[in-house]
């Protein structure tokens, strides 16, 4: 019995304290001069360029205007991201005796599946430190001055810079979980974990098993609606979510 378990980011193993909306709206202003309010937009679940194209289409771009500058919109999104992330993200609640269980466990292969681009993904990451610290094995390595971070957890995954349509992740991480370890995982033995409708829907066209956590901004009912195959309140339920995962 194998499991690729596959984690989501944003409201689902961190929250980043309004860190990355920040940067992203200065990046939008220092390419695009774009500078209407973003709190209208629910960004969960959505990949960055998908957001992107859905804010300045609003705004009048076209695809091909906003393609164009993309490049540069990441490269200040980041260098802002680095600036702003640092003491704003914290790790939610049950999620570090969660993955210490999951990493312990021989059948379980962890990654992520995002919609962050890989390296907006890895400076949340970099800049969330579970609590209680990383186990000694997941911490060893490390250099001086260097502490554990969620990263540890995560040597790959699949994200929004390897596709801006969600349903296409899925099979990317699971090509590349099999280059590590030689496994094809296949259908349930995909395990993807959310907080968005979208994270249950990026799943059902490859009949991965789905375990929907209301820690983010969707409500409880809305992810019940999409029918996930498991729902959680929380993180902390760590006995019926570790079930769940491998039942």
């Amino acid at each position: 019995m194998r499991r690729l378990v596959l984690f989501d980011i944003d409201g689902t193993l961190i929250s980043d304290g309004g860190a990355a909306r920040e940067a992203y709206a200065f990046a939008l202003d220092a390419v695009y001069g774009y500078r209407t309010d973003l709190r209208r937009y629910d960004f969960s679940g959505r990949t960055d360029p998908q957001i992107t194209h859905m804010v300045l289409g609003d705004a009048g771009l076209s695809p091909a205007e906003i393609e164009a500058a993309m490049p540069q919109l990441w490269e200040h999104y980041l260098a802002a991201l680095e600036r702003s992330a640092p003491g704003r993200v914290r790790v939610l609640p049950g999620i570090g005796a969660l993955l210490d269980a999951l990493a312990a466990d021989g059948r379980v292969m962890l990654g992520l599946l995002t919609g962050n681009i890989e390296r907006g993904a890895r400076v949340k990451l970099m800049n969330a430190a579970p609590q209680p610290p990383l186990t000694p094995s997941a911490a060893r390595g490390k250099g001086p001055g260097e502490g554990p971070s969620l990263n540890d957890f995560f040597p790959f995954g699949a994200f929004g810079s390897d596709s801006a349509r969600r349903e296409e992740l899925p099979p990317i991480a699971v090509e590349r979980a099999s280059r590590l370890n030689g496994h094809r995982f296949r259908g349930p033995e995909v395990v993807i974990i959310g907080d968005s409708i979208y994270d249950i829907r990026c799943a059902v066209p490859h009949a991965a098993t789905t375990i929907a956590i209301a820690s983010g901004k969707t409500p409880a009912a809305m992810l019940q609606a999409e029918n996930p195959d498991y729902l959680f309140a929380s993180s902390e339920q760590l006995d019926e979510i570790l079930a769940a995962i491998i039942s």
